[in-house]
């Protein structure tokens, strides 16, 4: 029987990868994502030409009612719910005393609410099933803090504790959780970023190179492995050496 992975903002970027990771591993994905259906039904395309079924959903993680509304319906289409990778996520950066409590809510709805969402919503399945794996999408900027990033840190914080707290509370299901910390990775939204910052990053990291969304999804393709069957609650730091 083919298991059922569901993996959220998967309509681009990291989590594009990592679906893409996931697939050619042999899960079935559930693509999700807020961004216009066509795009997340255009992805969901290009993993089924892997040899795998993919549908897309469209989603706003921040709300439990259309969590709720699209967890039932992964189930109802797919039958299983076997791995669960929580990437979406969202940033409105700005200094401490200038942010709008409007952009920090923003941040924590999406990165730490969507992530704890999706918790309330899968776990139970997995419980039924004894069988799971979590891993959530942290960042380094939860291990360290970054200066005019105080919404962002705090959600990325916030999921590393979602992340142990799960793993204790449901190892007894055989569900594993575990959370991963990237560094900077180059994607489309980095690559706006201005030349002097990116000179700044990547001074910073002792591999000298900028992660690319490949190395996430790989960690992410080994946590949902059976070879990581005895790791959890554990925080996979995958960031070129920047934070040791």
């Amino acid at each position: 029987m083919s298991k059922t992975a569901i993996v959220t903002g998967s309509a681009r970027g990291i989590g594009k990868a990592i679906a893409v990771k996931l697939a050619g591993m042999g899960y079935d994905i559930a693509v999700i994502d807020a961004c216009p259906i066509e795009m997340t039904e255009e992805t969901a395309k290009e993993i089924e030409g892997l040899g795998v079924k993919a549908k897309a959903y469209r989603c706003d993680v921040s709300s439990s009612a259309s969590v709720k509304e699209t967890v039932e319906a992964v189930h109802a289409d797919f039958g299983s719910i076997d791995a669960l990778v929580n990437n979406a996520g969202i940033t409105r950066d700005g200094f401490l005393v200038r942010m709008k409590e409007e952009d920090f809510d923003a941040v924590i709805g999406v990165n730490l609410k969507g992530t704890y969402n999706f918790f309330r919503e899968v776990v139970p399945v997995m419980s039924k099933q004894k069988y799971g794996r979590i891993v959530s999408i942290s960042s380094i900027v939860g291990l360290q803090g970054n200066a005019c990033q105080v919404n962002y840190s705090a959600s990325k914080a916030g999921v590393i504790g979602i992340t142990k707290s799960v793993a204790r509370e449901y190892a007894v299901k055989n569900i594993t959780c575990n959370a991963i910390a990237p560094g900077f990775v180059q994607t489309k939204m980095t690559d706006e970023l201005p030349d002097k910052v990116k000179e700044q990053m990547l001074a910073a990291i002792p591999l000298k190179r900028y992660g690319q969304v490949e190395d996430i999804a790989n960690a992410v393709g080994f946590l949902v492995s059976d070879d990581a069957s005895y790791i959890t609650g554990q925080v996979l730091s995958v960031d070129g050496g920047m934070h040791m």
